[in-house]
């Protein structure tokens, strides 16, 4: 089990940063699996980014290369930095942990990116 906090999140301006957090309940070093969905009003979630424990990265193809995914063992937290945000990634932004391979996720409440001017 493990339970997950987002926070980060908040109104910007197109082509602004922003950098959210997901703090989990217990040590990330041995989850499989930690990632970043996102859902828009009317649409459906949709993979934004994910980092293994292995230290594998992937990205959205609509991310790459603006976004970048961060595990910090450390901390117990997952990051994910956003830059020249755009209003498309207007958002709710969900923290998700899959233990171990095969497994159900476990998801955080999520927190709102809001991309506008």
């Amino acid at each position: 089990q493990v339970q997950l906090v987002e926070s980060g999140g908040g109104l910007v301006q197109p082509g602004g940063s922003l950098r959210l957090s997901c703090t989990a309940s217990r040590d990330i070093s041995s989850i499989f699996l930690m990632g970043w969905y996102r859902q828009a009003p009317g649409k459906q979630r949709e993979f934004v980014a994910r980092a293994y424990s292995f230290a594998n990265k992937s990205y959205a193809d609509s991310t790459k290369g603006r976004f970048t995914i961060t595990r910090d063992n450390s901390e117990n937290t997952l990051y994910l930095q956003m830059n020249n945000l755009e209003p498309e990634d207007t958002a709710v932004y969900y923290c998700s942990a899959q233990l171990k391979f095969g497994d159900a996720y476990f998801w955080g409440q999520g927190t709102q990116v809001t991309v506008s001017s």
